[in-house]
């Protein structure tokens, strides 16, 4: 069983998203028109669970599925949509997960979405610190049941996302 786990921001994370965005470049380099770092490892000062998110803008969606055998390779489970309608989402890392990529088509609301909510909380330095504060709390109320962290911090995501985007354009 996976323990939720939130942790001080560590200045690694940008490097650790440096060094697989490299590898994933080299492996969907023809597919590929951007790749960024999102989530909350993606926002110095922020508590997060220290699993990075990558995601990646392709051309077309539909080659994606071309990479799987190279993408296992470099230690990649391919979990198809995942529950987001027009994405490709990766783990890596198993029970002990480092990473996750999320591949979307150039235009794709996803896109816009994940990158308005982290260049906001960049911005915002208060509601970054709340959010953070909410994220341990949650995982220390809820170590072993990912499905309540996640539905505790829901509201706050979605109001920071409301704001991220009106900020954002």
């Amino acid at each position: 069983m996976r323990k939720v786990e939130v942790c001080p921001y560590n200045e690694k994370w940008a490097q650790m998203f440096i060094e697989e965005a490299e590898r994933l470049n080299h492996i969907l380099k023809n597919d590929i028109i951007d790749i960024h770092h999102i989530g909350s490892t993606s926002v110095p000062g922020l508590k997060a669970k220290p699993i990075i998110d990558i995601q990646i803008v392709v051309k077309d969606i539909n080659r994606v599925e071309r990479y799987h055998m190279e993408m296992k390779q470099i230690g990649y489970d391919p979990k198809g949509e995942n529950g987001i309608v027009g994405r490709r989402y990766f783990q890596k890392g198993g029970d002990n997960r480092s990473h996750h990529v999320h591949i979307y088509q150039k235009g794709s609301y996803e896109i816009t979405r994940h990158l308005a909510f982290r260049d906001y909380l960049k911005s915002h330095p208060d509601e970054m610190k709340n959010y953070g504060e909410v994220k341990e709390k949650l995982a220390q109320q809820f170590p072993y049941d990912i499905e309540s962290y996640i539905n505790g911090k829901d509201y706050l995501v979605k109001d920071i996302e409301l704001k991220a985007l009106a900020w954002y354009k």
